[in-house]
């Protein structure tokens, strides 16, 4: 597949991380305010690294939004929940396997075959990672990262996160 992100977006995301982003395929998700939230990144780092994280999520303040989430305990409140609710769990495979279908649409890296990200399937390790599946596939596709998506303030509200002039 041919990478499909322009230099103006790749300097926003640069901006929003804080450092060049690696391997970036495309935006896969755009914030309301038109910039980047979610990349999809090649499955290799160009020095040949395995990377098992598909969709990125670029903008500091949805990343701090979710950052206080994990800190409020609710990563373990929904592994717990995927112990007890088996339809909830078979969504969460299901949003693994389309979060593997994805990358491997990008190209096929036998170390991390069968890994998604996230903790998926069983657990529930990184909501950043839920979130940014969730934007970039849209509503039903990752049930937890959907619901990660509902407790956030409208992070865009304010306006761009990374000023105009920044971003190419």
């Amino acid at each position: 597949m041919t990478p499909q992100v322009s230099a103006a977006d790749l300097a926003a995301v640069e901006t929003q991380l804080g450092r060049p982003p690696r391997a970036t395929h495309a935006v896969a998700h755009r914030c309301p305010c038109s910039l980047p939230d979610v990349v999809m990144t090649e499955p290799r780092l160009p020095d040949g690294t395995p990377f098992p994280t598909t969709y990125y999520l670029t903008c500091p303040r949805a990343a701090s939004l979710i950052g206080t989430l994990e800190g409020s305990g609710l990563m373990r409140e929904m592994e717990s929940r995927l112990g007890e609710d088996s339809g909830l769990a078979a969504a969460y495979r299901r949003a693994h396997d389309s979060y593997l279908a994805d990358r491997e649409a990008l190209g096929e890296v036998p170390e991390i075959a069968g890994i998604s990200a996230g903790g998926m399937p069983d657990r529930v390790k990184c909501l950043h990672v839920l979130a940014a599946h969730a934007l970039a596939a849209g509503p039903g596709v990752n049930p937890l990262g959907d619901e990660v998506l509902e407790r956030l303030e409208p992070w865009w509200r304010e306006g761009p996160c990374v000023g105009r002039d920044d971003d190419g």
